[in-house]
């Protein structure tokens, strides 16, 4: 039927992560929870679709009408017979590149740059929309996608390497996609951000509804999106 629902179930874990989120030039800041544009980003890799080709552009039209969930979960070291939760941490590191384009066209000799990572972070994500398309991402008609993928995956950066299957299944409905993620943990009880569909029924908007990762001026496109974001209780 058309109009079949699933959700894809993803589980973001690694010691470092990093989500671009108001970022730009010489500085690679990292938001907080992973962006919309990023978990696309993986699903075209997984599937082998190459940047700015017209299988993209017609991917990531369709995912538009997608909807995404994201948790954050808490992870937990024992020392003895006590388990300690691990605080998230975000650190800069400082890197110089050479050889770089001047805005007049010469060669720069250095250039400075700050990026951003997350440590110690685990994050769950729930995709739900059309069934087919859902099934899709996580593995298509040649058995490539998030199950088995074409190309690497990472954390937003090649350098934040995942350290557990991204993939934790496809589900009929929400419910059985965050009972495998968060297992004894309810969701109010975790902060997590929900895109909504209503204006009104939103908190914040943010400009990660990929359109192109790599347009022919060398500029990504994105479009906003509406969310609400809720803190643990």
């Amino acid at each position: 039927m058309l109009n079949e629902t699933a959700c894809l179930a993803l589980r973001l874990e690694g010691p470092l992560q990093s989500w671009g989120f108001e970022s730009q030039y010489n500085r690679r800041n990292t938001g907080l929870l992973p962006t919309k544009s990023a978990i696309l980003g993986m699903c075209c890799a997984a599937l082998g679709i190459p940047r700015g080709s017209d299988d993209e552009k017609a991917l990531l039209e369709q995912c538009v009408d997608l909807s995404l969930l994201t948790v954050a979960i808490p992870r937990y070291l024992k020392y003895g017979e006590k388990f300690t939760e691990l605080s998230v941490r975000r650190i800069t590191d400082y890197h110089t590149v050479q050889n770089t384009k001047t805005a007049s066209g010469g060669i720069k000799n250095t250039h400075l740059t700050y990026r951003q990572y997350l440590c110690d972070a685990s994050f769950g994500c729930v995709l739900s929309g059309n069934a087919t398309l859902v099934n899709r991402l996580a593995k298509d008609e040649r058995g490539q996608g998030l199950e088995n993928p074409v190309w690497g995956i990472w954390l937003g950066r090649k350098a934040c390497i995942p350290t557990a299957p991204i993939l934790a299944g496809v589900f009929p409905d929400e419910a059985g996609a965050l009972s495998k993620l968060l297992g004894v943990h309810p969701l109010d009880a975790l902060t997590h951000q929900r895109e909504v569909e209503r204006f009104e029924d939103g908190s914040d908007s943010l400009p990660d509804q990929p359109l192109c990762f790599a347009a022919p001026d060398g500029i990504r496109r994105f479009a906003p999106r509406r969310i609400v974001l809720k803190e643990a209780q």
